[in-house]
């Protein structure tokens, strides 16, 4: 049988090593690439950029120009403002601080400042502890849940201005509904949004009756993301229903009960769409907040200057109020740190001591 020839190969060709043709190979005599792997950067990718870039924003300009027009622009004109004295027709003059320290020496503002007070105290835990309670009980299997889910949330739909509107109706002392049927309960009638020592505390029920529906959709939501594992090896190791909710469902809520407290908390200390409607800070200013006293001193009296400071006044309250849990998260963050540093000396100290 006749031999078949060998193969014909091509020898490997280092990097730099010409070929027939007089050309290079892909590796250059350095290691790197040649100049046709790495084009350079030409001129019309950069003008595509740039005009990807002016498209961008031509069309976030809109949303920018309505931030700075109702947003940033108000918030900078409102703190000059409250350096000067201004009634919105002749021209304002700096006045300093003395607009801050008129607030100081204010009876009606700290009245404003004791009733805003009095209510977010009322408000914020009736309405979570409330919310918690409902949202625990529409937590079961029952007929008819997501009716019930309904009619508790509908409430709070409804604007401030609506709510006002129906309660006084309902609250009137002579024809509302409310002393009706005390009358035939055998209680005399009340005064209700009339009555100074009611008027506050009617508020509070009207605020109670819409906030809740928030705080129980809330907490609903987050009781059906509890671990049904956690609740059942609670039960097999005989926990009763008050140490899981206690030791279970309290602790696995309470990133969201930090949450509606400081919602409910700033919406309380915000609040003048109910007052405005229904008792327009009376009587006897028993219903006068914070917000009220600010919109009456800007657009009432036309001392907006003065008005702009209360404003202030009051965000810093809020500012003050929502940087509190990031300072107590930040505190606790830093406690296992320093607690790991400083451990294992001050167990070395103590042994020392008592050696």
């Amino acid at each position: 049988m006749p031999r078949l020839p060998s193969p014909l190969t091509l020898a490997d060709r280092g990097p730099g090593q010409k070929t027939r043709t007089g050309r290079h190979t892909p590796g250059d005599d350095d290691g790197h690439g040649t100049a046709a792997d790495t084009p350079p950067r030409s001129g019309s990718a950069r003008r595509r950029a740039g005009r990807e870039s002016a498209t961008a924003w031509a069309f976030v300009s809109p949303a920018v120009l309505v931030i700075l027009g109702l947003s940033v622009v108000p918030v900078a004109w409102s703190l000059l403002l409250s350096f000067q004295a201004d009634d919105l027709v002749t021209p304002s003059r700096w006045v300093g601080l003395a607009n801050y320290r008129a607030l100081a020496q204010d009876p009606h503002f700290s009245q404003a400042v004791r009733n805003t007070l009095l209510y977010t105290v009322l408000y914020v835990p009736l309405s979570i502890g409330l919310g918690l309670f409902l949202a625990l009980a529409l937590n079961q299997r029952l007929r008819l849940v997501a009716l019930y889910r309904t009619l508790f949330f509908v409430p709070f739909v409804v604007s401030a201005t609506a709510q006002g509107v129906l309660f006084s109706f309902i609250l009137d002392p002579e024809f509302g509904a409310a002393n009706s049927v005390l009358h035939k309960v055998g209680i005399s009638p009340q005064g209700f949004l009339t009555d100074p020592g009611q008027a506050l505390l009617a508020l509070v029920a009207i605020s109670l009756w819409s906030g809740t529906g928030f705080c129980v959709v809330v907490l609903l939501a987050a009781l059906q993301d509890v671990p049904p594992s956690l609740v059942e090896a609670a039960r097999l190791d005989g926990a009763g229903r008050r140490h899981v909710l206690r030791h279970v469902t309290l602790p696995a809520l309470a990133p969201v009960l930090v949450f509606l407290l400081l919602w409910q908390t700033i919406n309380a200390l915000q609040v003048f769409d109910l007052v405005y409607v229904t008792t327009k800070g009376g009587p006897l200013g028993s219903t006068t907040v914070i917000v009220y006293f600010i919109w009456e001193q800007a657009f009432k009296n036309f001392t907006a200057g003065y008005g702009a400071a209360a404003a202030y006044a009051l965000a810093l309250a809020l500012i003050l109020l929502a940087a509190v849990p990031r300072l107590a998260r930040a505190v606790r963050r830093r406690a296992p740190a320093h607690h790991g540093r400083t451990g294992p000396a001050g167990s070395a100290g103590l042994e020392g001591a008592a050696r």
